[in-house]
């Protein structure tokens, strides 16, 4: 056989060669296009869809940080409650409380006054690891036939809100509808999915968690008692609870057993955190009789912090969180508005149970977070302060925030475990 002439190459691996070169660029096309990288610009709070009945174009992140389908969490590799606030002026919330129509005026701070926007801007970056950022597509798709349930109080129907206005956005306005009332339930229709919420401020049964009685002092608790609620808790996919502000309205708590019939009579006053513990055993003991853990997931979020003494973060002269406009830098900041007994609690009442609870690690990554709260820019007794109360520091709430806002960094932890 004839070798061919020196310095070229013969037909056949040219061949071989152009093959090749058609192979890589159909695999870097099929990259470029999938569901891992995507190149379509991130939405602004101003990109809210048109309502229409068109399926809305895929949603596709401008940043190879977004979850995708091959991200694992290990738990063990990534603390995401170590690390710290940083500023970034070119975060584009994924919506605001102009475009988001469910978000409740309490939460709804910019609508209420508030002018000065830099609590929106600062991102959580853990220590050893990435979080990623929250991709609503994908936060769909893993709903998709299912239902998410959030039960507990307001800082947990915050989070709720918080999750429905971050994936409402790309859902056409005839595929998705609301319902509001102590079972709260949004729809997509198109996934087949509801994102729910359930009032329970404290799980088991109060007289006071309808407002029937405003008075907390009045407040007394069926520690024994949760089946009227949680009878509506069944048939989920996953479940998220929370409870712990209102254990805390007073150092001691009126607990009950049996019905409130027995009255004054009937209950006994015990330490906040010895009711929370019997409290919390009711639940628990109704969650591992009741939940088949190969169907439903169940997370407990932990306590939100509280900012009402603002001697804990060093301002001597200031109340509450009032005109705070930046987070707490001082790294593993605890302040007195963090249990770390109740905490102790929850872990302790978990740890016993069969099973499995997933805790979504909240309160560290609040604590720093002064800024961000509803201050004085929310409504008390169904009425928008005044502009002569919002003047006023001790009308600050302290305790809820604003949305968008930390919430919204909760849920991106709550999708990484998802």
């Amino acid at each position: 056989m004839m070798k061919p002439p020196s310095g070229k190459f013969p037909i056949i691996k040219i061949c071989v060669l152009i093959f090749i070169i058609i192979l890589y660029a159909e695999s870097f096309k099929f990259l470029s296009s999938g569901s891992i990288f995507n190149f379509k610009p991130c939405p602004t709070n101003s990109t809210k869809p048109k309502s229409n009945d068109n399926k809305i174009q895929e949603v596709v992140p401008n940043d190879s940080l977004w979850f995708h389908d091959g991200f694992v969490y290990d738990p063990e590799e990534c603390d995401f409650t170590n690390g710290k606030w940083v500023f970034n002026s070119s975060i584009k919330p994924l919506y605001s409380d102009k475009t988001c129509p469910y978000i409740s005026r309490p939460y709804s701070c910019v609508n209420n006054g508030r002018v000065d926007s830099d609590y929106c801007y600062w991102e959580w970056q853990p220590e050893d690891c990435t979080l990623p950022k929250f991709n609503p597509k994908l936060a769909l798709e893993k709903l998709q036939g299912k239902r998410l349930l959030f039960v507990g109080d307001s800082l947990q129907k915050s989070q709720w809100e918080s999750f429905v206005c971050m994936v409402e956005w790309i859902i056409p306005e005839k595929q998705k509808s609301m319902k509001r009332g102590t079972h709260s339930v949004f729809k997509a229709k198109e996934y087949n999915a509801t994102i729910e919420f359930y009032w329970a401020p404290m799980l088991v049964e109060s007289n006071t968690e309808f407002f029937t009685i405003r008075d907390p002092k009045k407040q007394i608790v069926k520690v024994d008692a949760i089946m009227d609620r949680a009878k509506n808790w069944t048939g989920v996919d996953i479940l998220v609870f929370n409870t712990y502000v209102w254990w805390m309205s007073d150092i001691k708590v009126k607990a009950l057993w049996g019905s409130f019939a027995n009255g004054e009579e009937g209950y006994e006053e015990l330490d906040a955190q010895i009711a929370y513990n019997l409290g919390l055993r009711t639940w628990a003991n109704w969650v591992d009789s009741t939940i088949n853990p190969n169907k439903t997931s169940v997370f407990f979020t932990t306590m939100s912090p509280t900012h009402t003494r603002s001697l804990d973060w060093g301002n001597k002269d200031g109340i509450k969180c009032f005109n705070e406009t930046k987070p707490i830098g001082k790294k593993n900041h605890w302040g007195s508005g963090s249990n770390k007994g109740m905490m102790s609690v929850v872990e302790k009442v978990v740890k016993k149970m069969k099973v499995p609870v997933t805790f979504i690690n909240i309160t560290q990554i609040s604590e720093y977070r002064i800024d961000a709260h509803s201050s004085v820019y929310t409504e008390t007794g169904g009425k928008l302060l005044t502009e002569e109360e919002k003047a006023n520091p001790r009308n600050a709430d302290c305790i809820h925030w604003c949305l968008p806002g930390v919430p919204d960094t909760w849920n991106q932890i709550f999708l990484t475990m998802l």
